[in-house]
Order: C-alpha cells, then structure tokens, then sequence
C-alpha cells in the first residue's frame, strides 16, 4: 500500500495576506506558508514529504 502526505493547511497561519512569494520547491507565486513560514504549495509541500520519507531515527 502507498501512502500519500496531506496536509491540512485549513488554518489561517498558512495564508499570508501581504502577498504571493515564489515557493521555495517550483518558484511560482504562492500566498501559502509552511509551518516554517516558508512560502510553499500545498501541493509542493506534499510532493516533497512523499520524496522524503523520515528516518527511522525520527529526522
């Protein structure tokens, strides 16, 4: 079975209001913020998580 991250971006601190800034995966205009605040797709951000799995050792 494959597994697929998903994000749930449903809370406000992941639209920031002062504008699009490039993603820092595909560089096109996102008003998206990760966690990190870093401008990122939704979609770009689960593509990168699917790429990167964990360690086992949690890193």
């Amino acid at each position: 079975m494959i597994t697929v991250a998903l994000l749930d971006w449903r809370s406000p601190e992941h639209f920031d209001h002062s504008g699009d800034k490039p993603c820092v995966i595909c560089t096109k205009p996102t008003p998206l913020r990760s966690d990190r605040g870093k401008p990122v797709h939704k979609v770009c951000a689960e593509d990168w998580i699917d790429r990167h799995p964990a360690k086992e050792d949690g890193q």
